[in-house]
This record gives C-alpha cells, sequence and structure tokens, in this order.
C-alpha cells in the first residue's frame, strides 16, 4: 500500500486535501489545493499526511477532475474501506519540487512567518497570511500584542521581500498602520 520509511527530505507543499470516498474501487474525491493543478500530470507519487502528522509514500495510480474537485486513485487503495483510512489526509508533495515562480512572485507560505519591517527597522509583526480580496493581495501581519495589520502587497508599499532571511521591508503611507 504505501512506504512509511520513503520520507521527504524537507517540507511537503500541500496540494490536495481528501474529503471523501467515491464508488466501490477505492477512489477518494479531493480539494484542489494547488494553483498548478497540470502538475498532476508528471506526478507517480503523493506524500500523504494524517490528521495527526504520520506521513506515507502513496503510489498514484490515476486521477481526474470532477468539477471543482478532484479524485484520486492510490495503489494498494481497492475499496471503499481501505479508501476510508485516507479520508482527512492531505497529499503533497516535497518543497524541491515545487513549480518555479516568475521573479517575484512568491508562494504563501513562503511569505507566512516573514518578519515585516518599516523602511527604518522598526518591526511591525509577523505575515500570519495573505488576503485575497480580488484586487491587490493583503499581508495580514500580526503584531506579539495580537494587534492585525492589512499591508498591501502593492510594490510602492512592499519594498523588498527576502525570503531567505523571512524579511519583508516596507514603506507605509501615512496612516496605514493606525487603521
Amino acid at each position: 500500500m504505501s512506504s512509511a520509511s520513503k520520507q521527504p527530505d524537507d517540507e511537503l507543499i500541500i496540494v490536495a486535501r481528501a474529503v471523501r470516498t467515491r464508488g466501490l474501487k477505492g477512489e477518494l474525491v479531493a480539494d484542489v489545493l494547488t494553483d498548478f493543478p497540470s502538475r498532476f500530470e508528471s506526478l507517480k507519487h503523493l506524500f500523504g499526511v494524517a490528521p495527526g502528522g504520520e506521513r506515507k509514500q502513496l503510489e498514484l495510480e490515476s486521477y481526474w477532475f470532477q468539477n471543482a474537485r478532484m479524485v484520486l486513485k492510490f495503489s494498494g487503495y481497492d475499496s471503499i474501506d481501505s479508501a476510508k483510512s485516507l479520508v482527512g489526509y492531505e497529499f503533497g508533495v516535497p518543497e524541491r519540487e515545487r513549480v518555479e515562480l516568475a521573479k517575484d512572485e512568491y508562494y504563501d507560505w513562503e511569505l507566512q512567518g516573514c518578519l515585516v519591517e518599516d523602511k527604518l527597522g522598526g518591526a511591525i509583526g509577523t505575515v500570519r497570511e495573505i488576503l485575497r480580496t480580488g484586487g491587490v493581495e493583503l499581508l495580514v501581519v500580526e503584531n506579539e500584542q495580537r494587534r492585525e495589520y492589512l499591508i498591501p502587497m502593492a510594490a510602492p508599499i512592499v519594498t523588498e521581500i527576502d525570503i531567505s532571511r523571512k524579511r519583508i521591508l516596507v514603506d507605509p503611507p501615512e496612516g496605514l498602520l493606525e487603521l
């Protein structure tokens, strides 16, 4: 069924989450959690992550898209009962296998946890998440007192992003941090 010994050397990028079984042959309906669903064309294995954090390598036998979700079929999971054991699992690929983005584009997980500082070096807080509003994306930044700031990811405001140092430099317009 799986190999618990073949663990990825780095962090995983979660690309799908099993929500329920489908049919009688061990298929799973999954939410698609990647902006690059075409990546499944070349995937032969995924790492399954149980709700408790345990990981196992799974061989992807087949997949197809169905409405806004996808159906996954893993080798060795050939019945509804065996597939039920994977409901709630997240499926990922090693970070080193991520789709490369263009310069100045970042994955949410790369920005999350970054320290945000103003142009004078004063700490504003840490990026908790990225908020998509249909316009400019917003950095949701939280400080130690749990105060939240919404900082637009616009070029005049976000002046530098250094993923390797987990640091984002901003030049907020007057009043932005008082909102």
